[in-house]
């Protein structure tokens, strides 16, 4: 059972009036999604790249396009200082996150809504509660919702892993707290793999997200997947979807 709770501010200002400028904080195939529907909107975009994705379609679709560092993400497209200095270069009114990097950070949230700059996405509050998967755990754990077994807190190190896999029973699964996509997850079935995946979730995570915490939690085989999406703007409209 998977369930996650979007409170979103949707693309308007004051009486609903578009932005006129908005910055995607991403790159790829998502960046060159949102820059469309910018169009078809009507609204400027702002692309950002780093020194190696200069040339990169989405940088020569959006209107504008800033270099926010070198190759590394963790130096470009997770550079929380660099984006924001992007944002009030092109006076970009809004984020849109696209998915993976910085789409549930919640400190880089927070910096935008500090900076009167909406981010097109949950709330700091809403991402802080739910954006975490140790967290989002604790969350449901107390509103008696059914969740996985594992252990609830972050795994410090491959020595506490391993004690805690075996308490918990072979398999389990080791994942990015921060993590989304299918990045940071190792499943491990004896004490070597806990060791290895512990170390390679860990980097994935840090390069992914700029978050290395994990969470360890028991394996399930064939597992059916349920997703419930709750999507909510700030005006308490509320919509729900299975």
């Amino acid at each position: 059972f998977h369930a996650r709770y979007v409170h979103t501010s949707f693309p308007t200002l004051a009486n609903d009036k578009l932005f006129d400028k908005i910055l995607i904080a991403n790159r790829g195939e998502i960046a060159c999604r949102v820059i469309k529907s910018c169009k078809r909107l009507g609204i400027k975009s702002v692309a950002i790249f780093s020194e190696a994705d200069r040339y990169a379609l989405h940088t020569k679709m959006a209107d504008e396009s800033v270099c926010v560092g070198p190759p590394p993400s963790g130096e470009s497209y997770l550079n929380m200082d660099a984006i924001l200095g992007a944002i009030k270069t092109t006076g970009a009114q809004a984020v849109h996150p696209g998915y993976g990097f910085l789409s549930e950070n919640m400190h880089f949230v927070k910096l935008l809504e500090d900076n009167n700059v909406v981010f097109i996405g949950p709330n700091s509050y809403s991402m802080q509660a739910m954006g975490d998967k140790i967290e989002s755990k604790i969350v449901a754990k107390k509103a008696g919702v059914n969740i996985i077994p594992g252990y609830d807190g972050v795994v410090k190190d491959d020595e506490e892993a391993i004690k805690r896999a075996k308490e918990i029973g072979y398999p389990v699964m080791i994942k990015a707290s921060a993590g989304g996509g299918g990045k940071g997850m190792r499943i491990a079935w004896n004490d070597q793999e806990v060791r290895d995946g512990f170390r390679l979730s860990s980097q994935e995570a840090k390069s992914s997200f700029g978050d290395d915490r994990l969470l360890i939690e028991k394996f399930i085989n064939n597992p059916r997947h349920i997703e419930i999406q709750v999507v909510g703007d700030k005006h308490g409209n509320c919509v729900s979807e299975y």
